[in-house]
């Protein structure tokens, strides 16, 4: 029996990622931790991955902050993998990312790569104003990301990518038997009043 092994998949193309664009060279693949998350739909509408950074901003573990007229300590959680403390955890949500085509797929995954801070201190990578996360602009976040992948393709001419990358879901569900992967309930931030 055929067994698909999609999160260490995914960990071994964000390893060839990492490793081979400027831009994603600051990410150390050993400290984010790669799952998956199931969606009701199999359709390509809606979230196909999310990243949760495990520090507040400059790499902080806990952060004070107003909530309404109190004031709260928020501490975040502590992951570990392999005697490893991990920084982010992202998660690629199936079947619907398995149902992209093979290029949306690693612009989702070059998406939430890019988001790591260049610090790679388990912060996001914050631009100015109201929408850091993104910055002022979503299309042209979307547009740089793009561009990364573009540039990453035409740099492997001739290589293959994975069957999870260039296969619709039932595509891969026709050639393995068991699909796995890793699960991880999402991190929940601790919030203590002061």
């Amino acid at each position: 029996m055929k067994v698909l092994n999609l999160t260490g998949e995914l960990e071994k193309l964000i390893g060839e990622i990492a490793s081979q664009v400027r831009e994603l060279n600051h990410v150390d693949p050993s400290r984010v931790l790669v799952c998956v998350a199931s969606t009701r739909g199999g359709g390509v509408h809606g979230t196909y991955a999310k990243i949760h950074a495990l520090r507040f901003p400059g790499g902080e573990r806990t952060s004070a902050m107003r909530r309404g007229s109190k004031r709260v300590t928020c501490t975040m959680p502590t992951i570990t993998h392999r005697g490893m403390e991990m920084l982010y955890v992202v998660y690629f949500l199936v079947p619907r990312f398995l149902n992209l085509s093979h290029r949306e797929k690693l612009i989702t995954v070059f998406h939430e790569l890019y988001h790591i801070s260049p610090m790679f201190d388990g912060d996001i990578r914050r631009f100015p104003g109201k929408n850091h996360a993104h910055g002022s602009s979503r299309k042209k976040f979307d547009a740089v990301v793009a561009e990364l992948v573009d540039e990453w393709l035409r740099s492997r001419v001739g290589a293959a990518l994975p069957d999870f990358i260039r296969e619709d879901m039932e595509s891969i569900r026709a050639k393995y038997r068991v699909i796995v992967g890793r699960r991880l309930a999402a991190p929940r931030i601790k919030i203590e009043k002061e």
